[in-house]
């Protein structure tokens, strides 16, 4: 079975926001600290401010999770869906990431084509939506650092046991 997970953006639609992965029967909880889900992501943590990661907690993490991906994303973008954050790797014995870090995961390349976390930065006059996107895995991920988002989708296809989502947006 293909289960997609939608969220719903301002205008009331539901769209299809998540790429498709097979058959995950959890939802994980995730929030940050930094923002509530559906609000404005602070300017520091965007390509205005200093361009770090927000921190980020998880919990109900499903059974036999070996391993978490994260990937942020801006649907919004003019030329579709822009990625801002892949990351895969992480262990399961952490319940979150602290503000600009990537200590305990491997981190692959996003749509700025740099390595690692890249913040909003949406055209001025445009308020944009964020999503990220915590996946739960019942096994390690084999990808060398650097990978994009097609290539982390690829390799966790058939592997999601649960996914979190927060969304936050930001305007210029």
């Amino acid at each position: 079975m293909l289960l997609t997970l939608a969220a719903c953006g301002g205008d009331g639609q539901a769209p299809d926001v998540l790429a498709p992965v097979e058959g995950f029967t959890a939802f994980v909880h995730l929030t940050s600290p930094a923002f509530e889900s559906g609000s404005q992501i602070p300017t520091v943590f965007t390509c205005d401010g200093d361009d770090r990661s927000p921190a980020l907690a998880w919990e109900s993490i499903p059974t036999g999770t070996q391993s978490l991906a994260l990937i942020m994303e801006d649907p919004d973008a003019p030329g579709g869906t822009w990625s801002h954050w892949v990351a895969y790797g992480l262990g399961t014995e952490s319940s979150g990431l602290s503000e600009a870090t990537a200590d305990g995961m491997l981190e692959g390349k996003n749509d700025f084509g740099r390595t690692g976390y890249g913040g909003p930065c949406p055209p001025t006059g445009s308020d944009h939506r964020y999503f990220f996107r915590l996946y739960a895995l019942d096994s390690a991920v084999d990808l060398e650092p650097g990978a994009i988002k097609s290539e982390l989708f690829e390799a966790i296809n058939g592997h999601v046991l649960g996914v979190g989502q927060i969304m936050g947006t930001y305007a210029r």
